[in-house]
């Protein structure tokens, strides 16, 4: 008889709502449902609030609303919506931040909404308090680590800050292309404005954090909106500099897995170091007939995925 799982959390990607009609994709081909995609939220917080043995958490992987809502002058009230459904929950929601938080608020106004989910005191982050990183004990001998994969962006900055210039060098450096966003004959596609990237600053606060962890014997679970590994991903849909990211990680033993989203046909792959990289399937591209969340149980040994929708189920063995 298996031993009961030491907890269990929700984990969703790439919500995407705004109030509009269906729309499409970046290239026009891709259907997207703005409007229903809450619906399908609310969905999922149903499922979680029924499970049994009850969730402890949930994990949203970043895109709750979608880019548009800025436009329209409706990024307050967008996500206030998405909120007040995932704050039917009574358990706490960890949220990353992604490329569509940056096109509606700048980071300084991020900070002080419900998408903050770094702890408002203490050491649990890196010293600038706009970078949205930090870390959490889950239960005994395991660890959260959210990463910002927007730290080093031209997005949701000042253009006439230092961090916004050097970002925009680094991009103009890589991407030769007249539109930003377009990953066309490009050699590192990932050199796209709607990626980003890791300071230094947060490679250097992420391995002390798994320094920490290796130390006490822990297992980490990291979270960030961009994947950070090749095979779980497109190419496109990729950190800047995700080899500096795999590279802290491969540097210790703690790591069992790294959730992402961003890319919204979900990816998966096991690296060669044994760290299981999953990127969930995106809400906002899943028909209304269907679903696209999952509920994760975690054993000493092995972490098991129930997906719902298009995302399948999933055993991840440490």
């Amino acid at each position: 008889m298996q031993a009961a799982p030491r907890l269990a959390f929700g984990v969703i990607a790439d919500i995407q709502f705004a109030d509009a009609e269906d729309g499409y994709d970046f290239y026009g081909c891709r259907r997207r449902y703005y409007r229903h995609s809450l619906r399908l939220l609310r969905e999922a917080v149903w499922e979680w609030a029924a499970e049994s043995p009850p969730i402890n958490f949930v994990l949203q992987l970043g895109d709750s609303i979608d880019g548009q809502n800025a436009r329209r002058g409706e990024a307050e009230s967008a996500l206030q919506q998405v909120l007040e459904v995932l704050g039917q929950l009574s358990v706490p929601v960890h949220h990353a931040w992604g490329n569509h938080e940056l096109y509606n608020f700048s980071r300084a106004r991020l900070v002080h909404t419900g998408l903050y989910s770094r702890p408002a005191g203490g050491s649990d982050g890196p010293a600038d308090r706009e970078c949205h990183a930090y870390h959490c004990s889950l239960a005994p001998r395991l660890r959260l680590v959210v990463l910002d994969s927007y730290d080093t962006s031209t997005l949701g900055r000042d253009p006439g800050s230092p961090r916004y210039q050097e970002s925009l060098r680094v991009l103009r450096e890589k991407n030769t292309n007249d539109d930003l966003n377009n990953p066309e004959g490009l050699k590192e596609p990932n050199f796209v404005a709607f990626n980003g990237g890791f300071s230094q600053a947060q490679l250097d606060w992420f391995d002390e954090v798994l320094k920490f962890s290796d130390e006490n014997q822990e297992k980490v679970i990291v979270m960030a909106h961009v994947p950070i590994h090749p095979y779980a991903s497109n190419g496109v849909c990729l950190a800047w500099n995700y080899e500096a990211a795999l590279s802290v990680i491969h540097t210790h033993r703690c790591v069992v897995c790294v959730l992402a989203g961003h890319l919204h046909d979900g990816a998966y792959c096991r690296d060669l170091h044994g760290v299981h990289h999953l990127t969930l399937e995106g809400l906002i591209e899943t028909p209304p007939d269907s679903n696209a969340f999952a509920t994760v149980h975690v054993y000493e040994d092995k972490m098991v995925l129930k997906g719902r929708g298009r995302i399948p189920d999933r055993v991840m063995h440490f």
